[in-house]
């Protein structure tokens, strides 16, 4: 189940910022500094309650027309109102009720899009009581109270913003089909494929919207099996903005990965692949998917004997954070290699469902250490105690040492080659946790 999103929107200095930090915590690492994952801070995964939602921060947009207040806050509630399901308008106590939030509060009202207005920087409420009240001339119901630097006033806020989440408890379970989230850039091609895939295989089991953001489920049967489609094309459906949207439908991209047990992501053969599509593979390959490059519209491009290997190592060397992803050169067109698809899904599948014995498991690591010593520092050298499998989808691991600290990622990335090496794991994210554990405690 996709998580709902929550949009923070308001004018250039009223708190943005301040608010989503406010709200996101530590939780904010979820855009940590990482290989093909986005290091702007516009989204964190937020708990309040027992509900969990994403929220944005809409504070680094930049009109592509004249740079004036208005024309920023128009764009900053169209992104709201194409992506979120739930939107924070927030204003400032300081400055006052403006035209500009008038206006704004219009589209939103439009926008048949939930809308809690929050007024910010309310650091003593019974001295700044009848400042808030002046913000019920919006028309958006009640102004709640807020200091976002002193983070005052953020239970009531949430409750409100909440209490708009659609109750989802009586829903049916999500279907058993194996997910597939087709992702990538916009006009790369990824209605096309899907249209192509129900266009040979003539079977629609179903069409069921799948989330409140566009992306739309579409059930595919093949050889008697099917196939959940998630179609996230429609990401600038709704709206004419062209600076900064692309950065915005990383959100829903984030929203169909979590939900899918592969992604693919679609890219254009002519333009190559580029540091949008790094950093959704970076989402996928954080999350433990399983991945597939779908180099898409092969059929245009002008080729040699050494073109699909070059194109190859370019792909792998943006992606090194994600080797194991495999790549596959079609044309949604003509539909060539399309079947390809079917068979490296099922494929990765299997990867991910793989389970290792914990006696072969550790005779492969008993040889890789033999082969490549551990690491030292300052003359304590890493030891390496025994490795288990604790979890399927992704395949999970557990290794047994007797300091976390000298397990240096390069060796942690050493033993997972001789992992894949020996039990393939194709096309799949393997995750460790490195646990310690002292020599006498060991068997």
């Amino acid at each position: 189940m996709s998580k709902p999103i929550v949009a923070i929107v308001g004018r250039p200095n009223v708190g943005k910022s301040t608010l989503f930090n406010s709200l996101a915590g530590e939780r904010i690492s979820i855009v940590k500094d990482t290989p093909g994952v986005t290091r702007d801070r516009i989204y964190a995964d937020v708990t309040w309650l027992t509900k969990q939602f994403t929220i944005i921060d809409t504070g680094g947009i930049e009109p592509d027309s004249s740079d004036i207040i208005l024309s920023q806050m128009r764009e900053q509630a169209m992104i709201a109102m194409e992506t979120a399901d739930v939107i924070i308008f927030l204003t400032d106590v300081r400055q006052g009720l403006v035209d500009a939030d008038m206006q704004v509060a219009t589209m939103l009202r439009k926008s048949k899009k939930p809308v809690v207005l929050a007024v910010n920087k309310v650091d003593n409420y019974k001295q700044q009581s009848m400042e808030v009240y002046e913000f019920y001339n919006l028309g958006l119901g009640d102004p709640y109270p807020v200091s976002a630097e002193g983070k005052q006033g953020m239970g009531d806020l949430l409750d409100a913003v909440i209490a708009h989440f659609p109750d989802r408890s009586g829903e049916e379970e999500e279907d058993e089909n194996p997910k597939i989230a087709v992702v990538g850039k916009p006009n790369v091609g990824k209605s096309s494929i899907i249209n192509k895939l129900l266009g040979n295989n003539r079977v629609i089991v179903s069409n069921i919207a799948g989330t409140t953001r566009d992306a739309i489920d579409t059930t595919i049967k093949r050889n008697g099996k099917e196939y959940t489609f998630i179609d996230t094309a429609g990401l600038r459906r709704k709206s004419k903005i062209k600076e900064d949207l692309e950065r915005y439908s990383i959100i829903r991209t984030v929203s169909a990965v979590e939900r899918c047990d592969v992604a693919v992501i679609v890219i254009d053969a002519e333009e190559g692949i580029t540091e949008q599509d790094a950093k959704i593979a970076g989402i996928a390959h954080n999350q433990g998917k399983g991945l597939i490059v779908a180099v898409n519209k092969w059929d245009a491009v002008e080729k040699n004997d050494k073109t699909m290997k070059e194109f190859t190592e370019k792909v792998r060397g943006t992606l090194s954070f994600a080797y194991y992803a495999e790549i596959i050169f079609i044309s949604a067109l003509t539909g060539q290699r399309l079947p390809k698809l079917f068979e490296t899904v099922d494929e990765i599948l299997e990867s991910r469902n793989q389970r290792i014995a914990t006696g072969v498991l550790n005779e492969i690591l008993t040889e890789a250490v033999a082969m490549q010593q551990p690491p030292s520092d300052k003359g304590k050298r890493l030891k390496i105690y025994y490795m288990t499998q604790v979890a399927v989808e992704p395949p999970t691991f557990v290794i047994f040492v007797n300091d976390k600290k000298l397990m240096h990622f390069s060796y942690q990335r050493y033993i997972e080659n001789r992992i894949r090496d020996a039990f393939g794991f194709k096309g799949t994210a393997i995750h460790f946790i490195i646990r310690e554990r002292q020599e006498k405690d060991t068997v």
